[in-house]
């Protein structure tokens, strides 16, 4: 079809996936009130496609049936057309997504639903081809159908519509229980997560394979309180095979989304910022807690990759990286043949990187069995061995084919980059790299975490509503999302504790603020994942939601509890610490059932029981002495550990939070850097020597 001007209203919309639909002739909307009224006018339904940049089968689905003119014919005559991009409303995704799952049992993107004019669903399901295929029915018979339905069916339909969509109320819908939130169910949880584990290639369940950050988190912070090894052991077997396999990109750094296979060996392509941001604290806190340098290594192809692909110029982290350049290919970027191989590199270095990456003459691609992922399919001493030549030889060849590989690639067409800007996501990297400072001493990506913030909190916080969603060229948009609010609070307290600057306190004090008056339910506690004050509600907006499951990114509530928790021992309001008691409580009675998607409940749950570890460290900033004695506060591997830095200017002018002032005795600071260990509200006597520090953290045993 001509590509001359657009055809419908997504040429200004911000999101990227809408305005890729801009040309298409399908009268495509975006999600909005007017769509709700023109319905309702027409007495038509609506057909409500939701899907992302980045995902492949939604491409598909655009090029074969919504660019399509005679499936475009019928979708204008019958239907109201509204296309929505799931990272850009994920409020509407998720509900639909519930919605569809329940009528037809699939899920996924594209999701396809049809809708009556005042929203609720009567019926879905994911990729439709134009003409019947594979046993999967026609767009084009399955819209006639469906408008042949409405017309001689409405009441029968509206009724369906209403009975189904006060079901999804009642099932999305928590109450309160007298249920205790207690280590049982922390316990429980991490239980039902050993269970899933595959000790033969580590994750958690069979293929297709996901990341679950959280699930690591938990299970490294319980090892460190109780030594439990097999804890630890799940831990370094799962990241080993995740950094060894092919869902890695072993020559761009970075994670794709996931694996289709058990062996994290063939991903599905694209990259998203929040895996990343979650897996790049995972290989962090392996490397603090087991010292491996193949933890680092990963650590830092994760930031290599975050730098180089979705990092804005001045600050601030673009959300994902497709993983395709066009339809036809499926990785054809980050894949090689044997002869592509040769070509980049001399005789030796193509021997070598063939026997490491295993690249054969046929490879794991469907689509083209010449096309081969890279994974790590041989240790060095191995390909030595075969190629006769000594171990520092082997490890030489393959820094120099990883180099040329690199260079060979960025001849290729790279895949597009969605540059939508989520407060959300940025704001779990924004804590990512601040570890990667703690960790690895990175002052680089302490100071990109630090303008990302602060680009955040000047451009997309709003002192009434808190955080925008979305950041697109520079300019904010959607309000209202719970999971802003948490995750940059979170990032705030972080920031907070890397500078001592009161600023980043006092706005994540402000923010969460706005968030209980904004998000907590008075009546059964918790919080919802869109604004109570929210008037622009339409079809499934309407049923409230408590975000409680890690799907894909933490829950919002438990992260809530967790910023809650720390700001009741910073700030001394107990009141903090009943709200996020309360959160807690409200989905106790379920937690335990759900395993790996209650990670970072049991994370939160886990460090409310507990009582904190915090470490303040007093010294100048150029003080050599001070540098070292914050150092041994971020190598110590403690559980619940907090480090503050401060200036003695801060200090001296007691302009510290309630909670600290409460906690902390007058320091005696005579020019000589000091730290104070304090568990609880119980301080141990300050120490000046790095070697004392260290023996104040060590982790307790079990």
């Amino acid at each position: 079809m001509s590509k001359a001007g657009p055809s419908n209203e997504l040429e200004k919309a911000a999101s990227a996936y809408l305005r890729s639909a801009a040309h298409q002739p399908v009268l495509w909307r975006e999600w909005n009130s007017s769509v709700f009224q023109q319905a309702a006018a027409a007495d038509k339904p609506i057909l409500l496609d939701i899907g992302a940049v980045w995902c492949h089968w939604c491409h598909v689905m655009d090029r074969e049936s919504y660019e399509n003119p005679e499936v475009a014919r019928i979708i204008n005559e019958s239907f109201i057309p509204v296309k929505v991009d799931r990272d850009e409303r994920p409020d509407i995704d998720a509900r639909y997504q519930v919605a569809v799952s329940a009528l037809t049992g699939q899920g996924g993107w594209p999701l396809t639903a049809f809708l009556t004019p005042e929203g609720k669903p009567f019926f879905g399901g994911t990729y439709f081809p134009p003409d019947d295929r594979a046993g999967r029915p026609g767009m084009k018979r399955l819209l006639e159908a469906i408008a042949q339905n409405y017309r001689t069916h409405r009441e029968q339909i509206h009724e369906s519509a209403q009975k189904i969509s006060e079901a999804l109320r009642d099932v999305e819908g928590v109450k309160k229980s007298d249920e205790v939130a207690d280590e049982r169910i922390v316990r429980d949880i991490v239980e039902e997560i050993v269970g899933m584990y595959d000790p033969k290639n580590g994750g958690f369940g069979n293929a297709p394979k996901f990341p679950h950050p959280s699930a690591i988190d938990l299970l490294l912070e319980l090892y460190l309180s109780t030594r439990q090894e097999r804890l630890l052991n799940i831990v370094t077997n799962t990241l080993e095979h995740m950094g060894r396999g092919g869902v890695y990109d072993q020559i761009g750094g970075g994670f794709h989304r996931y694996s289709v296979d058990e062996r994290w060996i063939v991903p599905h392509f694209e990259k998203m910022s929040y895996d990343n941001a979650g897996l790049l604290g995972n290989y962090l806190r392996a490397y603090q807690v087991t010292g491996k340098n193949f933890f680092k290594e990963i650590s830092l192809g994760i930031l290599t990759f975050l730098e180089g692909v979705l990092s804005h110029p001045e600050a601030g982290f673009y959300s994902s990286q497709d993983a395709d350049i066009n339809l036809e290919d499926d990785g054809d970027y980050f894949t090689w043949t044997l002869a592509e191989l040769n070509a980049a590199l001399d005789e030796q270095e193509a021997r070598a990187a063939a026997l490491y990456y295993h690249v054969e003459e046929f490879g794991e691609m469907h689509h083209d069995p010449a096309k081969n992922v890279l994974f790590i399919d041989q240790p060095v001493s191995a390909i030595a061995a075969r190629m006769e030549i000594d171990e520092a030889k082997v490890s030489d060849l393959l820094v120099s084919a990883r180099l040329k590989m690199a260079q060979a690639r960025s001849r290729r067409m790279t895949p597009f980059v969605d540059k939508s800007i989520y407060s959300s996501w940025n704001g779990m990297l924004i804590s990512s790299l601040l570890e990667a400072y703690r960790v690895l001493g990175l002052k680089g990506e302490r100071d990109r975490a630090l303008a990302t913030l602060d680009l955040l909190v000047t451009k997309a916080y709003d002192p009434q509503k808190g955080m925008y969603h979305t950041l697109v060229e520079g300019a904010p948009s959607i309000e209202g999302l719970l999971e802003d609010q948490v995750f940059i609070a979170a990032a705030l307290l972080d920031a907070y504790e890397i500078t001592g600057s009161r600023f980043y306190f006092q706005r994540a004090l402000d923010l969460m603020e706005i968030t209980l008056r904004r998000f907590w339910d008075e009546k059964e506690g918790g919080f919802f994942d869109t604004a109570r004050d929210l008037t622009d509600r339409h079809g499934n907006l309407v049923n409230p939601r408590k975000p409680f499951q890690d799907s894909p990114t933490p829950a919002a509530n438990a992260v809530a509890a967790q910023v809650l928790d720390r700001l009741d021992v910073l700030a001394d309001r107990e009141d903090f610490g009943e709200k996020a008691a309360a959160t807690l409580a409200l989905f106790a009675r379920k937690a335990g059932q759900y395993g790996l998607f209650a990670a970072t409940y049991g994370l939160a749950l886990l460090h409310h029981l507990r009582a904190p570890v915090d470490v303040v460290v007093v010294g100048r900033a150029g003080d050599e002495r001070f540098q070292n004695l914050l150092r041994a506060a971020f190598d110590s591997a403690r559980p619940g550990k907090r480090v503050f830095a401060f200036e003695p200017a801060v200090v001296k002018s007691r302009e510290l939070p309630a909670g600290l002032l409460a906690t902390l005795p007058e320091l005696p600071f005579d020019g000589v850097p000091v730290a104070l260990v304090c568990e609880g509200t119980a301080c141990h006597a300050p120490v000046q020597s790095p070697a004392d520090l260290r023996a104040l953290l060590v982790p307790p045993s079990k």
